[in-house]
């Protein structure tokens, strides 16, 4: 049984990462993140990669036609003969216009798109909470996983701070676009979209996606 998912990446936080390596492994599919086969096309030389090297070298966008072409040479690989999952594309109607394009004339379709979902307000919850020492990276938050002193790093005492972009302006507006991009894709596929309720535990999670894929 061949299965090929499209997945949303919900918004920053909703946990799709944690479930990759189940989803790919239980159902022996191939994983294609845009970003990385662009990567590898590029460092392959194959005639697309060099056609997107020269894109993003000149400063250009790299059309949507170049992706799909790059999406169609990866579902020819022989990992890929099981299905795939396709993360972070198509993020635009448009993109799934033409994505859909290419698989109908492979004599293939997308089977199912997966829509993990957290509510907007504890995602601004989760980032505005964040604060973060600056010499390590280190991450605390004043509510999931604060330190032990308020304000200051566990290990040194130094000063925490918080980045500039975590405040719930900031992350609402970027919810605001994600929404606004996203709605119409979930739309054009909507006899093929699975909600999953991403804001509970990761083995509840899992449990949703198993029953949705079988």
């Amino acid at each position: 049984l061949n299965l090929n998912l499209c997945w949303f990446s919900g918004p920053p936080g909703s946990g799709k990462g944690t479930q990759s390596p189940a989803i790919k492994k239980d159902h022996c599919l191939c994983h294609l993140a845009t970003g990385d086969m662009l990567r590898a096309a590029v460092a392959a030389k194959t005639p697309l990669g060099m056609e997107a090297k020269a894109a993003m070298e000149s400063g250009a966008l790299v059309s949507d036609e170049l992706v799909v072409g790059i999406i169609g040479d990866a579902i020819e690989k022989p990992e890929c003969r099981t299905g795939f999952v396709l993360d972070g594309f198509p993020r635009t109607v448009a993109q799934a216009q033409k994505l859909d394009d290419m698989l109908t004339s492979r004599g293939v379709e997308v089977d199912k798109v997966l829509s993990f979902e957290v509510p907007d307000q504890l995602l601004v919850e989760r980032v505005t909470g964040r604060w973060i020492h600056p010499g390590s990276g280190r991450s605390y938050h004043e509510k999931f996983a604060p330190p032990k002193t308020p304000g200051l790093d566990d290990f040194t005492g130094e000063p925490l701070i918080k980045r500039k972009d975590d405040n719930a302006e900031t992350i609402k507006t970027r919810l605001a676009a994600f929404h606004a991009q996203t709605a119409p894709v979930l739309q054009y596929y909507k006899n093929k979209v699975t909600h999953i309720t991403a804001d509970r535990p990761a083995a509840k999670v899992a449990e949703q996606i198993k029953s949705t894929l079988g």
